[in-house]
């Protein structure tokens, strides 16, 4: 079955270029577009795409309430994809708060494009190599109000919160499997029932939430950039 995508970004030339883009793979349909938030939202309600790719900054509604609206939908699975100009947009931290399992700058090779369609396509989340660890250190260096006094679940075992460390670091499950001395299928499990426990739709939220309930500070999050998760992208796949 084809990946369906739709398309959410002021910019008629960007709408038109990222369809002309992701129109010649086999295995993915755009299934519509849209010039802002409030038409993007409709848009996905009508169409329920597995993948929308969501500017920021746009008239009427921004991507970031838009996120939030379709995220929100309980009986939509549709996952967002944002692309930015901006590396250091601080609207991207809201748009992860939001919802996003995705996040790539529109200067991104066509050939990543796509392969980060389907990343998230598959349930997986991604954040983009240049931005990982400025978009991590901002969660916990301006924290929202409400988000100081988050907790983590009492349920957590020692483990699982070894797990959600070594996650926040931006270390695959083969890594993380590396780091706690198991198997690779024994770190998914922890993983899978981390996200659970954490009320969490993917690897991206869980990765908030760790820095601000304060259980990772920004440095430890540094000593973990240089670490690859080995995806297509060269970033952070987050499997």
């Amino acid at each position: 079955m084809s990946i369906r995508v739709a398309i959410v970004d002021d910019q008629a030339l960007m709408r038109d270029g990222f369809t002309m883009i992701l129109e010649a793979q086999p295995d993915i349909e755009v299934v519509g577009d849209a010039e802002n938030g409030r038409l993007g939202v409709e848009l996905c309600r009508r169409t329920r795409p597995d993948v929308v790719l969501m500017d920021i900054r746009m008239p009427d509604m921004d991507g970031i309430e838009a996120t939030r609206l379709i995220t929100l939908t309980d009986d939509c699975d549709t996952r967002v994809l944002v692309l930015t100009t901006f590396d250091l947009d601080e609207y991207v931290y809201g748009a992860m708060r939001a919802g996003a399992s995705g996040y790539l700058l529109k200067d991104t090779p066509a050939s990543e494009l796509v392969a980060a369609v389907r990343v998230i396509s598959r349930g997986d989340a991604l954040l983009s190599p240049s931005v990982t660890r400025r978009l991590i250190e901002e969660f916990a260096r301006q924290p929202e109000p409400e988000a100081v006094s988050a907790a983590l679940p009492n349920d957590l075992t020692e483990r699982e919160r070894q797990a959600l460390e070594l996650l926040a670091h931006g270390l695959s499950n083969r890594e993380i499997a590396a780091e706690m001395y198991i198997g690779e299928a024994t770190a998914k499990t922890h993983v899978s029932r981390l996200l659970t426990k954490l009320g969490v739709r993917d690897r991206v939220q869980a990765v908030v939430l760790a820095y601000e309930t304060g259980l990772v500070r920004p440095g430890a999050a540094a000593k973990r950039d240089d670490r690859s998760a080995g995806d297509p992208l060269g970033g952070t796949t987050c499997h």
